[in-house]
C-alpha cells in the first residue's frame, strides 16, 4: 500500500484541488446544485480562487502563525483530497471553521478525510480554537456520517442557500478539535 500523508498545499497543487472539487461535487451534488454551478468548478474563476487561497495560506510559514490553512491529502504520488479551514477571532474566542473538506470518491474510505480533519483541527487548535464547525448540505448523509465519527454533530443551526435554481438547506455541525491522528 502506498504511503498516505497530509501536507500544506502549494501552488503546484491548485490543478489537483480544482479537479478534486469538480469530480467530487459532480458525484455528490448533481441534482442538488444547478449544473451551471458545478460546471464552473473547473473553470478559470475557480482556478484563480484556489490559487489565491493557497497563496494566502502559504504566505506565513510559522506553525500556527496563519489563521487560514489549505491542506492536501496524498497517497503515494497522487493528490486525493484537500481541506480549507480558518480560525476567526470573535466574541468568546476563536471560531474554527472547515469550509471545504473533499476526498475524490475513488479514494474514499481509506482514512484520507479523517487525516485531513485531524491535521486541520491541530492547526486550528494551535491558533487558539477549541471547537470546530462546518456547514453540510442536509441531504449529504455521507458527510454528516463522516463528521459524526469525529464527534461533530448538528448543533441546531441551519441555513438555506439560494442555488439560483432553488434552495439548499445546510446544517451546521460542530465538535471538538482534539482529534487523534490514526496514521
Amino acid at each position: 500500500m502506498a504511503i498516505a500523508a497530509v501536507r500544506s498545499a502549494q501552488l503546484a497543487d491548485v490543478d489537483d484541488i480544482v479537479r478534486i472539487q469538480s469530480v467530487t461535487w459532480r458525484a455528490a451534488y448533481t441534482g442538488l446544485v444547478p449544473d451551471e454551478a458545478i460546471a464552473q468548478l473547473d473553470g478559470p474563476q475557480a482556478r484563480q480562487a484556489w490559487t489565491d487561497a493557497v497563496a494566502a495560506a502559504v504566505s506565513d510559514g510559522t506553525p500556527g502563525g496563519n489563521a487560514f490553512h489549505v491542506l492536501v491529502a496524498t497517497e503515494g504520488e497522487w493528490t486525493v483530497g484537500f481541506c480549507a479551514a480558518a480560525g476567526y477571532r470573535g466574541e468568546g474566542g476563536t471560531i474554527a471553521e472547515v469550509s471545504t473538506l473533499l476526498v475524490e470518491p475513488r479514494w474514499g474510505r481509506r482514512g484520507h478525510g479523517g487525516r485531513l480533519l485531524a491535521h486541520a483541527a491541530a492547526a486550528l487548535r494551535a491558533g487558539g480554537a477549541e471547537r470546530g464547525r462546518a456547514w453540510v448540505p442536509e441531504p449529504d448523509a455521507a458527510s454528516l456520517r463522516f463528521y459524526g465519527t469525529a464527534g461533530w454533530e448538528p448543533d441546531g443551526a441551519a441555513r438555506t442557500l439560494d442555488t439560483g435554481d432553488g434552495a439548499l438547506r445546510e446544517l451546521r455541525v460542530s465538535g471538538p478539535l482534539d482529534l487523534a491522528l490514526k496514521e
